[in-house]
C-alpha cells in the first residue's frame, strides 16, 4: 500500500509556489510494554479517577484545567481550546536561508521526505533542491498544521529534499549551564596523538544496518526463556575501575593501540600500496607468429 502522505500544499518562495507532498522519513522502532500486573492473581491492574473526599467519577465530570497556583485552576473548555488553534495552512513560505552548520544539532527534531506533487511541479522542485545544494544553505519557515505552529527548514537529500520540524529556543537548554564547569585546557600533545590514532582505527563508512538494538533483542529472548518457565539469574558486572591519573590514561590508549591484529585505516592503505609494489609484474601474452601466405 503506498505511504499516505502527511501533509499537501506548497513550498512557497517569493512569487514561484511549488505543490508537494511531505511523508515521515522515520518509523517507530521494536518496543515491548510491560503492564502492571497483581502478582497473587496474575490479573492486570486497572486504575479510576477518583477525586480526594468525593470517590469514582463519571467520565463525563472531567474537564481540562490549567494549575496557575497550588491548589488553584483556570478550567477551559474543549470548544475554547479549539477557538486558539492555528488552522492548518497550505503554504509554507521559506522565510530566511541560513548556511548548513549555522543551526545546531540540538534545534533538529524530526525528519521529513519532501517530493514534487505532481510532473507539473517537478521541475521548479529540483531548481530550488539545485540552488539550495550549490549554495549549501537550507530554507527556514513556519508551517501551521494540526492546530500548532512549526519551525522548520528545508535542504537537499538525494533527489529530493528533506523538511525537518526545529525546537523553538525556549526549548532548548543552554549548553553553557552544564558545560561551564569543564576545565578550559589543551590536552597533552602525546595523548591527543594516541587518541586520534584510535579514531583513525575505527574510521569507517557509517552503515544503520550494523547496528541493533540489543535490549530489545535481550527483552525478546528473556521472555521467550520466562514462558517456557525457565528460571533467569542475572550476572552482575564489576564496575570498570576509573583511571586516577594521566599516566594511567596514557598507558589505558597505548594498550589499545598496541592490540595484535589490529592496524590504522592509514597502514592499511599503505600496506596494500607497498603490496601493489611488490607483486611481480605479469607477462604479456607471445605473440601469435604470422601465418604463412599460401602459394
Amino acid at each position: 500500500m503506498a505511504a499516505r502522505a502527511y501533509w499537501r500544499g506548497q513550498i512557497r518562495l517569493a512569487l514561484v509556489s511549488i505543490p508537494v507532498e511531505i511523508f515521515s522519513a522515520t518509523k517507530s522502532g521494536a518496543q515491548i510494554a510491560f503492564n502492571q500486573i497483581h502478582e497473587p492473581t496474575g490479573k492486570r491492574i486497572k486504575y479510576e479517577k477518583v477525586v480526594p473526599g468525593v470517590g469514582p467519577v463519571d467520565p463525563d465530570e472531567i474537564v481540562k484545567g490549567y494549575q496557575y497556583e497550588k491548589g488553584s485552576y483556570v478550567v477551559v473548555s474543549d470548544e475554547e481550546l479549539e477557538g486558539v488553534k492555528l488552522e492548518s495552512k497550505k503554504t509554507l513560505e521559506l522565510t530566511q536561508f541560513v548556511d548548513y552548520d549555522e543551526v545546531d544539532v540540538l534545534y533538529f527534531e524530526k525528519p521529513y521526505f519532501v517530493v514534487p506533487a505532481d510532473d507539473l511541479a517537478e521541475e521548479a522542485f529540483i531548481v530550488l533542491r539545485e540552488a539550495l545544494r550549490k549554495t549549501r544553505k537550507m530554507g527556514i519557515g513556519q508551517l501551521a498544521l494540526r492546530g500548532r505552529e512549526y519551525l522548520v527548514s528545508v535542504k537537499p537529500c538525494g533527489r529530493g529534499i528533506v523538511l525537518e520540524t526545529l525546537r523553538y529556543a525556549d526549548e532548548v537548554n543552554k549548553a553553557r549551564d552544564y558545560f561551564r564547569d569543564i576545565a578550559d585546557s589543551k590536552p597533552d600533545e602525546e595523548l591527543l596523538d594516541l587518541a586520534e590514532t584510535l579514531i583513525d582505527r575505527k574510521t569507517a563508512d557509517f552503515d544503520p544496518a550494523k547496528f541493533h538494538d540489543r535490549y530489545i533483542e535481550a527483552l525478546h529472548d528473556l521472555i521467550e526463556r520466562k514462558k517456557k518457565g525457565k528460571t533467569i539469574s542475572a550476572d552482575e558486572e564489576e564496575a570498570p575501575a576509573r583511571g586516577t591519573n594521566v599516566i594511567d590514561l596514557m598507558a589505558a590508549l597505548k594498550r589499545s593501540i598496541e592490540k595484535p591484529g589490529e592496524q590504522t585505516g592509514k597502514q592499511a592503505a599503505k600496506k596494500a600500496s607497498a603490496a601493489a609494489k611488490k607483486a611481480p609484474a605479469k607477462k604479456a601474452p607471445a605473440k601469435a607468429a604470422p601465418a604463412r601466405k599460401r602459394a
